[in-house]
């Protein structure tokens, strides 16, 4: 009977150990730009709605991994992408939730290859182009809300389009895209990029 148990318990802990979670590895902006770009946020937040999240740039979306080999595939990432900028282009709305209204960022060779090369390490096929943006708010808001909230974030930050800032740390998160309110989203991982 007590051997019965031991052998649930290690097939319990195995089931856990190889679970797979929704990953995706974030670009941070430096502190300071985080601070800015969080005021707007919330300002468009109080304004439409919405849940809160960490300012971030992603470079790769949603993939399913188990826990080690998502660590063991950022750890080699971040070995071999340098740090980069990234510059905005507009702010721009998109047709789905998670790219309600957002930065869009110029696609310079840097910034697409950082992603490139995150792909390659994690398996992970794009099914489209890569469009590198920051998301300003999550909802799913109406053509002439988002025009609304467009509008707004020019008006709360009116010198945001025109932001270049360095992008010089990864981060590694649990983003369990069926979790709308991102309550559950966490940060397993962050590395800083060489120069």
């Amino acid at each position: 009977m007590e051997a019965d148990t031991t052998i649930m318990q290690q097939v319990q802990i195995s089931e856990a150990v190889l679970e797979k979670h929704v990953y995706s590895v974030w670009a941070l902006p430096r502190e300071d730009v985080r601070v800015r770009v969080k005021k707007l946020m919330e300002g468009l937040r109080s304004a439409f709605g919405g849940p809160q999240f960490e300012p971030h740039v992603t470079v790769i979306g949603a993939i399913r991994l188990t826990e080690a080999e998502a660590r063991d595939r950022f750890k080699k990432a971040c070995e071999t992408v340098k740090a980069y900028s990234a510059t905005v282009e507009k702010i721009d709305t998109g047709t789905f939730y998670y790219q309600c209204v957002y930065l869009l960022l110029h696609p310079t060779t840097e910034v697409v290859e950082a992603s490139a090369l995150c792909c390659n390490h994690f398996g992970y096929n794009r099914s489209g182009s890569y469009m590198p943006h920051l998301s300003l708010l999550y909802g799913d808001l109406t053509d002439e809300e988002k025009k609304k909230a467009q509008e707004k974030a020019y008006i709360l930050d009116e010198g945001i389009s025109s932001l270049s800032f360095p992008i010089s740390h990864l981060a590694l998160c649990k983003t369990d895209t069926e979790d709308k309110s991102c309550q559950s989203w966490e940060t397993v991982e962050e590395c800083s990029l060489q120069p």
